[in-house]
């Protein structure tokens, strides 16, 4: 062996020794992070949320508050930059010279918590995935030899964070890649299977328990129609999700004054709330009641319109809230949007039709399949479903389900909010 080729094995193996306790040091401080945000949020928001319903007027008072705050911040603390959620992500990965720096660590952690906990309609998902994304970038900035990997390191944080905040190793792996890389090299493999592994043990160790606790029974072959059909209807609302959140922010870049957009966001936002208070945060305490009750409910007028309510103002609302500036992304409200259209769909076929079908079933693939079609991303959506329940009762249906949205949302609009560049922008 030459002394050039035992060079070249002697500085792999180096590189392979610091990737793996950077991969250890970020699988740690990712999974912190996630479940930090996690319980955080979900604490202050049941708080405020009861607040708010004993008190109408607080639906108006939070998001002016949540805004004008998470303003200040970035104005004064988070050196006046705008959080852009995944695309920080693709514009890292994607030069050789941009970086996700250390300050959008604590930047889109107090933003996202502030935005869900004050009645902004996202959710805190898209804020831990550019959050432990910006732990892996800037621990790819500390080593001369990580030069090449920073794409490694990133994923590695948000596999990591991905597997915290949904209790899903598979999910995570799934979604860095799908959405984030979408190849494979041994250095990826060996920094996204540590870093996993790492906030996975943690997540047993704190004997997380699923957010949903839901009993997945069976499902029926005979059903697989309607699930086809929950497939396309869920791949139409997706589609009415991305453009909503597309065109209102396009919108409001127009408005100058910060102001203007802190004032007309907080007033959509409260307005819409005291109309439908199922659309505060993240909606998730909504969506727990729902599976409580999705057994025993039956079509009325005031259920339809409340449903077909919800369907239509929550892309709205959602997108408002990111376009003021509000921290988040569409991972909660695609889940939310599936939960509704899901139950909907299966209370009119039971109705109307007699199917006999059951609406617990429909809820959890119509969470699926709207995640699906919203990320283009159909087997992290798949992972991600059933760890949030821990049952896989349903994944052959929730797998044809996630397929078929995902085609027809592609179909329709070849965008995610993620891919979609402004013509204006090169």
């Amino acid at each position: 062996m030459n002394k050039t080729t035992q060079l070249r094995k002697n500085h792999k193996a180096i590189t392979s020794q610091k990737l793996i306790i950077a991969s250890v040091l970020i699988g740690f401080s990712a999974v912190f992070l996630a479940v930090s945000l996690k319980k955080l949020t979900e604490h202050y928001e049941e708080i405020l949320f009861h607040k708010a319903n004993a008190n109408w007027f607080l639906f108006l008072v939070f998001p002016l508050f949540g805004l004008s705050v998470i303003y200040f911040l970035r104005e004064y603390l988070f050196k006046k930059k705008e959080n852009k959620g995944i695309k920080e992500i693709f514009e890292s990965t994607g030069s050789p010279t941009k970086r996700l720096p250390v300050y959008k660590i604590p930047s889109h952690f107090f933003n996202g918590l502030l935005t869900v906990i004050f009645g902004g309609s996202t959710g805190i998902e898209v804020s831990t995935v550019v959050a432990s994304a910006a732990i892996g970038s800037v621990a790819q900035q500390k080593e001369n030899v990580f030069k090449r990997h920073k794409t490694e390191l990133v994923c590695a944080g948000i596999a990591a964070g991905i597997t915290a905040l949904f209790n899903s190793p598979i999910a995570g792996i799934l979604f860095s890649f799908e959405v984030i890389s979408r190849k494979i090299s041994r250095f990826y493999a060996i920094t996204i299977t540590i870093a996993v592994a790492i906030s996975y043990t943690f997540i047993l160790l704190l004997d997380e328990k699923p957010l949903f606790e839901v009993v997945i029974t069976t499902w029926h072959l005979k059903a697989f129609p309607y699930f086809i059909l929950l497939g396309l209807l869920a791949g139409v609302n997706s589609v009415y999700l991305t453009r909503c959140v597309i065109y209102i922010k396009s919108k409001f870049i127009e408005i100058e004054k910060y102001s203007t957009k802190i004032i007309i966001g907080s007033l959509t936002i409260g307005v819409s709330l005291l109309l439908l208070p199922q659309l505060y945060g993240e909606g998730y305490h909504a969506v727990k009641e729902l599976f409580f009750n999705a057994q025993n409910l039956t079509f009325s007028t005031s259920f339809a319109v409340t449903v077909l309510g919800i369907l239509f103002l929550k892309p709205i609302i959602t997108s408002v809230t990111l376009a003021s500036g509000g921290d988040g992304g569409v991972f909660a409200p695609s889940m939310f949007l599936g939960a509704f259209l899901g139950l909907l769909v299966a209370v009119i076929l039971n109705t109307f039709f007699n199917a006999n079908v059951i609406p617990i079933n429909f809820m959890v693939i119509g969470m699926a399949a709207m995640l699906s079609a919203s990320i283009h991303a159909p087997f992290t959506s798949i992972f991600l479903i059933c760890g949030l329940i821990n049952d896989y009762t349903l994944f052959i249906p929730i797998l044809v389900v996630c397929l078929i949205s995902k085609t027809t949302a592609q179909f329709i609009y070849p965008y995610t909010v993620y891919t979609y560049k402004p013509k204006n922008i090169n």
